[in-house]
């Protein structure tokens, strides 16, 4: 088996599945029989290939930093995701998955949303399709990202609050997913990251596999070499990492780096780091790993970055780590504050706090000359300014 494929019932080694209602068990099978071959067909590649081009940006710059290259002593790349359309990465999967549900004759589409920029992609998808569509987002998010909530609604979605539990990315997450269950003949929910059950983690992972695949040529191009040294992406569901580490898994010469939100600290009650607190379970219909008590309750996960505060991580990401694959720490808030208050000083960068936390881990690692070294900058930070806001005058 390919390491970055599932099996047939959709595992990576013991993590993956679907563990989900039997009311979703049709919508289930119709995606498992049709995704593959209807994003492998040749109509399908062109179109998506056509829009990432001339709607998303495609392709994005992979920009050569000399300040982050002379502060670290490496060459390091900064793949530019945030100068696509929309500002983030999410609008990658958004368009593969509405060409998808077109095909599959789907009428209305679902979806949750942590920091917004999937509900901006998603409604923005669904606006250029001609396609309605129910966005889910945590109510404590809504007021943190509130510019992404006015332009959910500028393009025509519906945005609705989830009000249980701490009001984040899990609950709306939940919301969605009881919503699909009250609607699972003409509705499909468009997942925005490599969670949930078996064919979402491969079918996002596909769509997002533009980045690496990218990146692999544009170093080609600047540097003479395909496989950087290193390559680091923030780890929330995953679906960036997964994007930037996709061309990379199985070659012995770039380390995978996947950074998780440690929030206030891993020992603090106030974090979102999975892997390092995480244990084996099952959340949103795939086994992983997630922040849980020890009888299995679901311990709610804090990050400044709105689109990191997740308690579990994508079952692809759980292999990988387990296989040795990738490398899985973790920064604090105020360390991935302080680096993306340096990007937009030093090189006129304003991130999205999420890649923030790749950018911070940077500053822990050791370098030799001549290393290559690529951090996906997986989305701008337009969204987060009210909190640089509160953070620049405590």
């Amino acid at each position: 088996m390919n390491s970055i494929h599932p099996d047939e019932r959709g595992y990576y080694g013991e993590f993956g599945g679907a563990f989900v209602p039997e009311m979703l068990y049709p919508n289930l099978t119709e995606l498992r029989k049709h995704y593959l071959p209807v994003i492998e067909s040749n109509d399908f590649k062109k179109e998506f290939r056509l829009l990432l081009r001339d709607y998303v940006g495609r392709p994005t710059p992979l920009y050569y930093s000399p300040k982050l290259s002379g502060e670290h002593g490496a060459s390091v790349y900064l793949k530019r995701e945030d100068l696509t359309h929309t500002g983030a990465h999410k609008i990658n999967n958004t368009i593969g998955q509405i060409l998808l549900a077109k095909r599959l004759n789907k009428k209305r589409i679902i979806a949750e949303t942590g920091a917004g920029q999937h509900g901006v992609a998603v409604a923005t998808a669904c606006a250029l399709a001609g396609i309605g569509c129910t966005v889910f987002m945590g109510k404590v998010d809504m007021h943190r990202q509130k510019p992404n909530v006015e332009r959910m609604k500028l393009l025509g979605a519906e945005v609705v609050p989830a009000v249980s539990g701490s009001q984040t990315l899990k609950d709306a997450t939940n919301e969605a997913i009881r919503e699909w269950i009250s609607h699972p003949a003409d509705t499909h929910y468009i997942i925005g990251s490599v969670v949930g059950p078996h064919p979402y983690p491969d079918m996002v992972a596909r769509f997002q596999s533009v980045i690496g695949l990218e990146i692999s040529d544009q170093l080609k191009e600047k540097t003479g070499k395909k496989t950087p040294d290193y390559v680091l992406a923030c780890l929330g569901g995953g679906s960036n990492a997964i994007g930037a580490f996709y061309p990379f898994i199985d070659n012995r010469v770039t380390q995978l780096i996947a950074v998780e939100a440690g929030g206030k600290g891993i020992h603090s009650g106030k974090t979102a780091a999975s892997i390092a607190l995480g244990r084996k379970g099952i959340i949103h219909g795939s086994r992983t790993y997630l922040i849980q008590t020890d009888d299995g309750q679901i311990i709610e996960p804090y990050s400044v970055s709105a689109g990191l505060d997740y308690p579990g991580i994508g079952p692809v990401h759980a292999y990988l780590h387990d296989t040795g694959k990738a490398k899985v720490v973790n920064v604090t808030d105020d360390e991935a504050m302080e680096a993306a208050l340096w990007l937009s000083r030093r090189e006129g960068i304003i991130p999205a706090l999420e890649p923030a936390h790749a950018l911070a881990y940077l500053r822990k690692m050791k370098f030799r000359p001549g290393d290559t070294v690529v951090v996906n900058l997986s989305g701008r930070g337009d969204k987060d300014m009210s909190i640089y806001r509160q953070y620049l005058h405590r």
